[in-house]
């Protein structure tokens, strides 16, 4: 990329030659200058910053909060690509160690635990079952987990992976939500939590349902919705008076492992590409995680992966 840089503005200094004029060596060497600027911003973006943890704090107001959750803290993480590390299990223990230390009263995995095969889970079972949380660990799955990146011998081959990879969160601990609902309960108050499975724009497949997740999506239960693709809220949450869902968590965007004071290429992509959003109605929420795993170019510039810690609060 940095030699692609180089060229490309070498080229455009080539072009008084052609009305027989003089190469213009200033942006020749500005080329140079900012090939080499590239070149060492992605190799700190591969060493240095894919490495480091950036918790983000969040205080949300959610409508009709019941009472007992007044303060109940969610941390969510999401995409890790756990495949990209081998079988290093060093950098998802310290994810471990930051969301522990967070004291989290539930945390929300919201999809990509793997790149293309159950088995790059196997040797991150061990650490990742060690997240604590009193009300437990919800899961769902991501396009990434039902092995689409991949060659199968078979359709029963691949459904056979996806099953292993279920079951090994289950093994972790983890309530892995598939077009499901759980409720957390404290006391006489609850609130549920909707997981579906993926739901998102082309060219990604669609495996997810929150009609059968959750059939009365307009009744006035408290909800908060795990879904990985952000665009499922644009499309179907957003705007809609017939739905009743406070809050949505998402992922998938990796703000494309760019970002750069608070700008990302993603945001040519998706119109909710990382952090919070509203509809205009200011019913509706998302929160996009920019991930904490990277996938493709291992390294990430700015893009610093996220931990997020989101405290619900009761509107006054």
């Amino acid at each position: 990329m940095p030699k692609l840089v180089f060229v490309v503005v070498d080229a455009v200094a080539l072009l008084p030659v052609l009305w027989h004029g003089r190469r213009w060596r200033w942006l020749s060497l500005t080329g140079g200058v900012i090939a080499i600027v590239a070149f060492l911003a992605m190799w700190w973006g591969a060493l240095v910053n894919r490495f480091r943890v950036d918790v983000r704090e969040v205080d949300f107001e959610f409508p009709h909060l019941p009472a007992a959750f007044d303060g109940f803290r969610i941390v969510q993480i999401s995409d890790l690509h756990v495949g990209t590390y081998g079988d290093d299990d060093r950098f998802v223990r310290k994810l471990v160690g930051v969301i522990n230390g967070l004291h989290p009263d539930a945390v929300m995995f919201t999809g990509d635990i793997v790149n293309r095969h159950s088995s790059e889970l196997i040797p991150f079972v061990d650490a990742l079952s060690g997240i604590e949380a009193p009300y437990g660990v919800f899961s769902i799955l991501g396009n990434h987990d039902y092995g689409d990146y991949a060659d199968w011998p078979s359709e029963a081959d691949k459904a056979a992976d996806v099953a292993a990879l279920c079951a090994m969160q289950e093994s972790m601990g983890w309530k892995l939500l598939l077009n499901q609902t759980e409720f957390m309960h404290s006391g006489r108050d609850s609130i549920a939590v909707i997981g579906v499975e993926n739901i998102g724009d082309p060219p990604f497949r669609i495996y997810g349902s929150l009609h059968k997740a959750y059939p009365a999506v307009g009744d006035s239960v408290s909800k908060i919705l795990l879904s990985h693709n952000p665009a499922h809220w644009t499309d179907s949450i957003a705007g809609h008076d017939d739905v009743n869902i406070a809050l949505t968590l998402s992922g998938h965007t990796h703000a494309m492992q760019i970002e750069v004071a608070g700008m990302s290429p993603a945001a040519l992509r998706y119109a909710t590409w990382g952090g919070m959003y509203g509809d205009e109605a200011g019913r509706h929420a998302l929160y996009v995680n920019i991930g904490a795993g990277t996938v493709g170019m291992p390294m990430r510039l700015g893009a610093t992966p996220e931990i997020t810690l989101i405290t619900l609060k009761a509107m006054p």
